[in-house]
């Protein structure tokens, strides 16, 4: 087995877990951007870091999420450049259509906020699932060109080639209806699972 590999039932504890937390999320974006926010049942696969966003064209929207209590290690969700302006447009109390221009400061706070809340409930849902108390600082927000997959040895502090990707299909009324991504190591992800099995037993 290659050393970053993920067994069946890792992969299946993964998609459970990302399925609760991220669905307790979009309750929490719903109220936000008081719309409908629905997001699907994940996608889970281990990637190479080459391929983390095959799903973006041109620039994206990188949030950053460090844990600072539970779990050892940070995590990354990535989201389209026009997701970001509907749901800054729909927070400021718009109609979600205002994403002309470049985004701006403003698009990337909101993002940061709406982010925060959602994985400050994504957190929450984690701890129930695993049995311990995890918690979050706040996220770092950046706006990445697709091509800079340097970035990744950044974030992650780390040269490894292999990611667990996580892929969300959110929709929000009429507005979206989109790919968002999480990303982490895998070790991250094989650390989440030993818990997640220690707590069942």
């Amino acid at each position: 087995m290659e050393e970053f590999a993920l067994t069946n039932e890792q992969i299946d504890i993964i998609g459970e877990i990302a399925n609760i937390s991220m669905g307790n999320s979009a309750t929490t974006l719903s109220m936000m951007v008081n719309k409908k926010v629905d997001i699907t049942t994940p996608n889970v696969r281990v990637i190479k870091r080459s391929e983390a966003l095959d799903d973006y064209e041109k620039t994206c929207i990188f949030v950053q999420i460090h844990y600072v209590k539970g779990l050892q290690g940070n995590n990354v969700l990535v989201l389209k450049e026009h997701d970001v302006k509907v749901m800054t447009d729909l927070m400021m109390g718009g109609d979600g259509t205002n994403t002309s221009g470049e985004i701006t400061d403003l698009h990337l706070s909101a993002a940061s906020e709406a982010m925060n809340q959602m994985m400050g409930t994504s957190a929450t849902s984690l701890s129930s699932l695993l049995g311990i108390a995890t918690d979050i600082s706040t996220p770092i927000v950046n706006q990445i060109d697709v091509e800079s997959i340097k970035v990744f040895e950044k974030m992650f502090d780390t040269t490894l080639d292999k990611f667990v990707k996580i892929a969300f299909r959110m929709t929000i009324g009429n507005l979206i209806d989109s790919i968002m991504v999480q990303l982490y190591p895998v070790d991250f992800a094989v650390d989440m699972c030993d818990k997640f099995i220690s707590k069942g037993k």
